[in-house]
């Protein structure tokens, strides 16, 4: 006998199969604000690649690698744009796109090196977020992702701007970095991605549902 009750067990798993994808299904708000993020992100990068040339003059002289401690601002798109968008490619998409704003406007290391930059740091920061299945989105996960973005990126400037580098310098680079990325790019973007959702501008994200929640 052919039952309601039969009728909604039968259509569970049916339910559960259609749900479950939508969970990492890019939506057209998700593009519209993970581009918005990219370009503004792109154009943060362009005033730093000025800005950073102060600090730099400084750094350099007291120890060979420590201007890795200024990387961390070239670093941050990746990481913001998964803490709100939170769907696989997030960071990676986000981070790119501002690498080539930055690409398009003009810098001193062209516009190819400057994309595959993008690529490379948005790569790192994403396979934290996948190392947890997209699912904890902690400042612990975002300091680590900043570090990941910063340990990709300094992996690739070592061998495509510092090739030859000894020892000495590859260490004090690599750890100063991956500092500036955990700090900058992770910690900072995760309190920015939660000052965006208290004012309500993400509601219609799980970070900003959870800003409301949090009220």
């Amino acid at each position: 006998m052919h039952t309601a009750a039969s009728t909604r067990t039968s259509n569970a798993p049916a339910d559960h199969g259609r749900r479950s994808p939508g969970r990492f299904r890019w939506r057209v708000v998700d593009i519209v604000v993970a581009s918005v993020l990219g370009v503004a992100s792109g154009l943060i990068f362009l005033l730093w690649n000025i800005g950073y040339l102060g600090p730099k003059t400084l750094l350099e002289p007291l120890l060979p690698g420590l201007q890795g401690l200024l990387d961390g601002p070239w670093l941050f798109a990746g990481v913001l744009g998964a803490l709100i968008i939170r769907k696989p490619g997030a960071a990676l998409y986000t981070e790119t796109l501002a690498a080539v704003v930055s690409a398009l406007v003009g810098n001193t290391w062209g516009g190819f090196l400057t994309i595959e930059a993008g690529l490379v740091q948005g790569l790192g920061a994403e396979l934290i977020f996948l190392l947890f299945f997209y699912k904890r989105f902690s400042l612990p996960v975002a300091t680590l992702a900043g570090a990941g973005a910063a340990l990709a990126g300094g992996i690739n400037n070592l061998v495509l701007w510092y090739a030859g580098a000894d020892a000495a310098f590859t260490g004090v680079y690599l750890v100063s970095t991956v500092v500036s990325g955990a700090v900058i790019a992770g910690a900072l973007s995760w309190v920015l991605a939660r000052g965006l959702a208290a004012t309500g501008a993400l509601d219609r994200f799980a970070i900003g549902r959870e800003a409301r929640a949090r009220v």
